[in-house]
C-alpha cells in the first residue's frame, strides 16, 4: 500500500512582493476611483445652482445666446396664446433668489412695478393649465439679442393650487 503525505508548498522569497501584473490591476482600480470621484465632484458643482434669476440674466451679457434656466413670476395679463401655431408669449418678473413664502413671494414679484421683466416666447407647445397669474415659471431657453427669452422648456409651480382648504373655506362650498 501506498503511503500519502502532503506537504506545504514553500513560497519562494521572489513571488511575496507584488508582482508586475497586479500593479497593472492597481493602477486601474486608481484611474477608475479618481473618474469616479471627478465625476461626482463635476456633476455636484454643476448641479449646486438649479436656475438664474432674470435680474442676473440682463445683466450678464455672456448669457445671450447661451441656453440656461430662469425663473419668474408670471404676469397673467401679458399671456397671449396662439393655439393654431401653438406659440405661447407671456412676461415674467424677477423674484429673489430666496424666500419662506412662495405664494408672496410670486404675488410681490408681479406686483412690484421696478421688478426686472422679461419676455417670453414658446413655440410648439399647448398652453398649460398651470401657466396663469402669478405662478412660478422655470425656464429652459436662451435670451436673444431682441431681449427675448426663446424657451425650449416650460416648467410652472402654481402654490395657491397645493395649499389646503380652511375649515371656514370649506362650510362655504
Amino acid at each position: 500500500m501506498a503511503e500519502i503525505t502532503w506537504e506545504k508548498r514553500q513560497v519562494s522569497s521572489e513571488r511575496r512582493g507584488v508582482s508586475p501584473d497586479r500593479w497593472k490591476f492597481f493602477v486601474g482600480g486608481g484611474l477608475m476611483l479618481l473618474a469616479v470621484v471627478y465625476l461626482i465632484v463635476a456633476g455636484t458643482g454643476a448641479g449646486a445652482r438649479y436656475f438664474i434669476t432674470i435680474d442676473e440674466l440682463l445683466t450678464n451679457p455672456e448669457y445671450v445666446g447661451q441656453t440656461v434656466r430662469i425663473t419668474g413670476a408670471v404676469d397673467g395679463d401679458t399671456i397671449v396664446y396662439d393655439a393654431q401655431n401653438l406659440v405661447i408669449d407671456f412676461t415674467i418678473a424677477n423674484m429673489p433668489d430666496a424666500f419662506d413664502d412662495l405664494a408672496l413671494a410670486l404675488h410681490n414679484a408681479v406686483n412690484d412695478p421696478t421688478a426686472s421683466r422679461l419676455s417670453v416666447h414658446v413655440e410648439n407647445q399647448v398652453k398649460p393649465d398651470l401657466l396663469q397669474h402669478e405662478a412660478q415659471a422655470i425656464l429652459t431657453g436662451t435670451l436673444g439679442t431682441d431681449g427675448v427669452f426663446r424657451a425650449t422648456e416650460l416648467l410652472l409651480k402654481c402654490p395657491s393650487r397645493y395649499e389646503e382648504s380652511v375649515p371656514a373655506q370649506a362650510e362655504g362650498v
